[in-house]
């Protein structure tokens, strides 16, 4: 069973992989996001596991994180629409 520290430390580290993201994005860079998908579900599930007290700990850290992962989506949006405009002006431009 994982315990409420450790969740908080997985927490941490995914938050530290989003924030690496974060900025390869915006350095133009590819980012593989597959595993962060994985590890996000599996802090879900170990939290839904825990007893209420030890789970309801964890809400800050949670809320921190989903409002991290909301800021990458925002970046990859931005990043696929300056994509898509630059790919339109080299088609005028052809």
């Amino acid at each position: 069973m994982t315990t409420a520290e450790q969740a908080r430390e997985e927490l941490a580290k995914v938050s530290s992989l989003v924030l690496t993201a974060r900025r390869l994005v915006a350095g133009g860079k590819l980012v593989d996001l597959a595993a962060l998908g994985d590890r996000v579900r599996s802090i879900c599930e170990a939290v839904a596991a825990m007893p209420r007290e030890d789970g309801c700990s964890l809400v800050e850290d949670m809320q921190a994180l989903v409002a991290r992962l909301d800021r990458l989506a925002s970046d990859l949006e931005e990043h696929l629409s300056q994509v898509a405009a630059d790919s339109a002006d080299h088609q005028d431009e052809a």
